[in-house]
């Protein structure tokens, strides 16, 4: 026994000199954060290891080739590496460097897979076993890569460089202040912020998955259309059949011979004779599967939810079901205090608990929001005014074709990842671009508007400006569109020379806007005032001034009969950027505070006034024209 053990003692030995990831790497968690999506979909939990790289010599170290854990630390994903952290060099940006070893599932040879990222903010380069297999530009919209070289056994490890400085090019863009602070519309936290999916990929891969109902009246039977475009990522060629069910109904999309590599589409349209329709007051969801076999086995299974309702301008007024919108709602930011922007789902639904709470109706923020806050808005009957991150590009980088065509495939990109959501009311092309458009910014809202209603002519198209009373009727420029927000800030900014200093010249000024766009919706997409403090009514600032502000503002909007909605600008404190003052004289940067729930989670005073404003108000109303 003794001369076994001095025997294996060198053996013990030269083990413990081996990568403890050559043996600890773990297999992902079969679990999704959210439900609609492709079955064999594998969350990439556990351990990360994540390292900074602000000097740029991770590539010529060849860390996508690292094989040690030295230098890395171990880090949870999602995650953003500049929490905390304030400073000018933080919002600026940087790169970081993520690694997560695992193994496959499964070990079947017939079995390919693909890696699905939710959100990477904004320049990434993956690398799989140290072979590069992809790169993606810009945050909010997830994107995929199928793996090439795996090892069907053993460890795999999967690189991402991040690099999260922006340009002035970028969504939304970076920048400098004039006391040469970076800018760039909210906090820029560099990071894998949404969950990361390894998926099984069986003889096909979902390329887009559209169920469209379209109702053409309220009291209307409802046809559904539903696509499906698959690839053949299998080496040889398949017969692919497509089943499914909508609700208690069975639909055949049908039976296509695909060769390898090979994309095909498969349709069908199922018509609904009394839809059970979806609204804020009763989000009824008709439950979605689909089946798909090859060759007579099946090979994946698709879910989602999906409402029947309609929502159009008819007489410049927000329809929905035949009903006039007159919603009230709130922005916010997928952000907190303990995560920045890589929140957990528990956050989400306090947020939208809190959305409800209040009284809301329609929620915004300035990017795609993540695919479980989609389902949860579905679910609660919140509308969702769907923006994409073109946040105050400006002109001399705006005219480049291709920074319009960018910003066009940005939005193509949100409306194949959230059109089956019926909470999804519009698309936005925008928030905040010049405040007096020329050719252009006419030229990319054109541009956007004929693409987003080619690719969804069941939604209307908006944009949000800056509500300035010498940028009032731009009618040639926003004739594309169907809606158009008023970002208000009346009585709180004082604007270009002072022209909206004077809250009193609001109402004003909204009629003007509506005798210019009659034939649009008019929504007002932003109000907000800051508070973080006890004091006078007559100081910017205080409790009591943002609770008089409100009072004042959402009064005005009562008076307004023609308006389509309103939303309060925001739901919860969240950072911008160094030096942040949003107009108040004792800031705390860079924290913005007009939310009405602080970053430690407290309501703040003027929140009863605006749950007061919001649940008195009738939200939708009988419909004088249109349908």
């Amino acid at each position: 026994m003794r001369a076994r053990l001095t025997f294996l003692l060198p053996v013990l030995a030269l083990l413990a000199l081996l990568p403890a990831q050559a043996h600890a790497a773990g297999k992902p968690s079969a679990k999704t954060l959210y439900a609609d999506g492709p079955e064999g979909r594998y969350l990439m939990d556990g351990e990360w290891l994540f390292r900074l790289d602000n000097a740029d010599q991770g590539v010529k170290q060849r860390l996508m080739r690292q094989t040690s854990k030295s230098g890395w630390k171990a880090v949870k994903v999602p995650n953003v590496w500049n929490l905390g952290d304030p400073s000018n060099a933080s919002m600026a940006g940087g790169i970081g460097w993520y690694r997560k070893d695992f193994q496959l599932p499964s070990a079947s040879a017939a079995l390919d897979w693909a890696i699905r990222f939710e959100s990477v903010n904004y320049r990434s380069k993956v690398w799989l076993n140290g072979r590069p297999i992809g790169e993606n530009t810009g945050a909010y919209i997830p994107f995929q890569f199928q793996l090439s070289g795996l090892k069907r056994t053993g460890t795999n490890r999967l690189v991402i460089r991040v690099d999260s400085r922006r340009k002035p090019t970028d969504f939304p863009p970076s920048g400098l202040n004039t006391e040469g602070v970076p800018t760039g519309g909210w906090w820029n936290y560099g990071g894998i912020q949404r969950e990361v999916y390894l998926q099984k990929l069986d003889t096909v891969d979902y390329k887009d998955v559209l169920v469209r109902p379209v109702l053409p009246c309220a009291n209307c039977a409802s046809d559904v259309q539903m696509k499906l475009t698959l690839r053949n990522v299998s080496s040889g060629g398949k017969r692919i059949k497509v089943t499914g069910t909508y609700g208690n109904r069975s639909v055949n999309l049908g039976t296509k011979t695909m060769g390898p590599g090979a994309i095909a589409a498969f349709s069908d349209t199922l018509r609904i004779a009394k839809p059970q329709l979806w609204s804020p007051q009763h989000p009824h969801l008709y439950k979605v599967h689909f089946t798909v076999t090859a060759n007579g086995r099946k090979v994946s299974g698709y879910d989602l939810h999906s409402g029947i309702r309609s929502i159009k301008v008819s007489n410049g007024h927000l329809i929905l079901n035949g009903q006039a919108l007159n919603f009230r709602g709130v922005g916010l930011h997928e952000d907190s205090k303990a995560d920045g922007f890589a929140i957990d789902d528990a956050r989400r639904e306090q947020l939208l608990k809190d959305a409800k709470e209040l009284g809301a109706t329609v929620i915004r923020t300035h990017y795609p929001l993540h695919p479980y806050t989609h389902e949860l808005a579905d679910r609660l009957g919140l509308l969702i005014w769907s923006e994409i991150p073109v946040y105050s590009v400006k002109t001399q980088y705006l005219k480049l074709k291709s920074v319009r065509q960018l910003a066009i495939k940005e939005l193509g990109k949100n409306i194949a990842a959230n059109q089956n959501h019926p909470s999804v009311m519009l698309w936005s092309i925008g928030n905040e671009l010049s405040s007096q458009p020329g050719p252009v910014q006419n030229a990319y809202i054109k541009a956007a508007a004929k693409f987003a209603k080619e690719t969804d002519p069941t939604r209307p198209v908006g944009i949000a400006v800056a509500g300035y009373p010498s940028s009032l009727c731009q009618a040639a420029s926003y004739a594309p569109l169907d809606v158009l927000g008023i970002n208000d800030y009346f009585g709180w900014y004082p604007g270009p020379n002072g022209q909206i200093f004077d809250r009193t010249k609001l109402s004003v000024y909204l009629d003007a806007v509506h005798a210019c766009y009659a034939n649009k919706a008019i929504v007002i997409t932003e109000f907000g005032a800051e508070a973080n403090r006890d004091g006078p009514v007559e100081e910017k600032g205080t409790w009591a001034f943002q609770q008089d502000w409100v009072n004042f503002q959402l009064n005005t909007f009562a008076t307004k009969p023609w308006l389509s909605g309103a939303l309060y600008w925001a739901l919860n404190e969240f950072w911008v950027r160094p030096g942040w003052d949003g107009g108040d004289p004792r800031p705390q940067p860079p924290v913005f505070q007009k939310g009405l729930i602080t970053y430690d989670g407290v309501r703040k005073p003027a929140w009863a006034d605006v749950q007061r404003w919001f649940t008195q108000t009738q939200q939708l109303v009988p419909a004088t024209g249109g349908t």
